[in-house]
């Protein structure tokens, strides 16, 4: 018997999609499950274990089980305050963080306070956009090309402000570097005349700083360091920490944007009420840092900087135009000089790349049409993760840190993601 479904949906969630990022993840799992191999590129997450302090931090606090306040446990407020103060050079207070069940909802949360239009920068991460769309907001994005290293500059965003003959309109301009999905990030000086124009029409930057820590050379510079009254920092556990399913982000906002922290902080008591108080605890261990988290970092920075640079010389090679990676684990890969050979099997648009990727080498990617870019685009993000964090870990620990890691140590380590590299170049021999 058919039973016809009556369905009401919010019109501004109808039609869109799952994360692309969760659902390639979802879709390597079933096609493992069904016997295939897959060299999965495709979902961001830290390869990295939880760093042992901060572990043994949650085990101590398994039994926390009060709600906390809605901005976050005062010590987690000061540790994340004095964090930023620390690593990034500015006047940060506690009473101004605000601590949510990750970055991503804390996004979400921001949208929903404020009243104003979203401006993006594209290649963008993949929920920027779906949760402007999911509250009805209006997004503007800005497409950014190769040759700018895909970064907005000052001069072409200020034509942008200026030709909306509205200069004072409120806006939110999202800045995400070192970024996902391109690897690259911002000069300090490219950050200043950013600030600089930010500053002139009063644009509040969203700088979404999650993979600061993880800049390969260790010097992340945040854009706060330059308009301290209108930069709000997002962080969080997820990519730094490795501790992507602990769920914990944070915001730290300035003094003169209060009024919108408190709008958020109203959202968060109506809808999740606080974060896991033993993860809370916990991540006080982890925003403090010290000696174990500094060497955590340092080995995790090495490792990533050096396979990175690997996976980019390798379809660099081929001939796919790809920036070197500067921070994170991603690399954006630019197919257009391939357009003709691409088009002759068929291929057209970064989708089809991407799913005959998937099923003539098992490589599984996500096409730049996932992050803002034109559907017509022959581009495409890996995120080169899927390695044992734990065996690089033990293994660049025996190799002191001011050595480069051996020849041997990235084919040996993270074999599966170099044959991942070597495969893309292949298949476009092949054609």
């Amino acid at each position: 018997m058919n039973l016809k479904k009556h369905v009401s949906l919010n019109i501004n969630v109808r039609g869109v999609e799952p994360s692309a990022t969760l659902a390639i993840n979802e879709r390597c799992k079933l096609l493992e499950s069904q016997g295939e191999r897959v060299k999965n590129l495709g979902l961001g997450q830290s390869p990295f274990p939880v760093p042992t302090p901060v572990v043994n931090a949650l085990r101590l606090y398994a039994s926390e089980k009060d709600y906390l306040p809605v901005k976050g446990l005062a010590a987690l407020q000061e540790a994340v305050a004095e964090f930023h103060r620390k690593k990034d050079g500015v006047s940060a207070s506690p009473e101004n963080v605000i601590v949510g069940p990750g970055s991503k909802e804390l996004m979400f949360l921001l949208q929903i306070a404020y009243y104003g239009e979203i401006i993006v920068p594209t290649p963008a991460w993949v929920s920027y956009v779906p949760q402007a769309q999911i509250l009805g907001k209006r997004v503007r994005l800005l497409h950014t090309t190769f040759d700018e290293k895909w970064h907005i500059n000052s001069e072409r965003l200020a034509r942008f402000l200026e030709s909306e003959h509205d200069v004072y309109r409120p806006r939110i301009l999202i800045l995400n570097y070192p970024g996902n999905p391109d690897g690259v990030t911002y000069t300090p000086s490219e950050l200043e005349e950013i600030a600089r124009v930010a500053r002139e029409y009063e644009v509040i930057l969203l700088s979404d700083e999650i993979y600061g820590q993880l800049h390969h050379r260790g010097e992340h510079v945040s854009v706060a360091r330059f308009y301290p009254e209108g930069t709000i920092i997002s962080s969080g556990l997820s990519k730094w920490c490795g501790a992507g399913g602990w769920r914990l982000g944070t915001f730290t906002f300035p003094p003169d944007l209060d009024w919108l922290l408190e709008a958020m902080a109203t959202v968060a008591s109506e809808t999740y009420t606080s974060v896991s108080a033993p993860i809370q605890f916990a991540a006080v261990h982890a925003f403090r840092g010290g000696i174990a988290m500094e060497r955590y970092l340092w080995h995790a920075r090495r490792i990533l900087s050096a396979l990175g640079s690997e996976f980019q010389g390798i379809v660099s090679d081929a001939g796919i135009r790809v920036h070197p990676p500067e921070g994170g684990f991603y690399l954006f890969l630019d197919f257009s000089t391939f357009a003709d050979d691409l088009a002759g099997r068929g291929i057209r648009d970064g989708a089809t790349l991407c799913e005959r990727l998937l099923a003539d080498k098992g490589v599984a990617t996500l096409p730049g049409s996932a992050f803002g870019r034109p559907d017509s685009e022959l581009s495409a993000r890996i995120a080169y993760v899927n390695f044992d964090g734990s065996a690089a870990l033990a293994a660049s620990e025996t190799i002191p840190l001011h050595q480069k890691l051996p020849e041997d140590f990235i084919p040996t380590i993270c074999d599966e993601t170099i044959e991942a590299a070597r495969e893309i170049a292949s298949w476009l021999r092949e054609g």
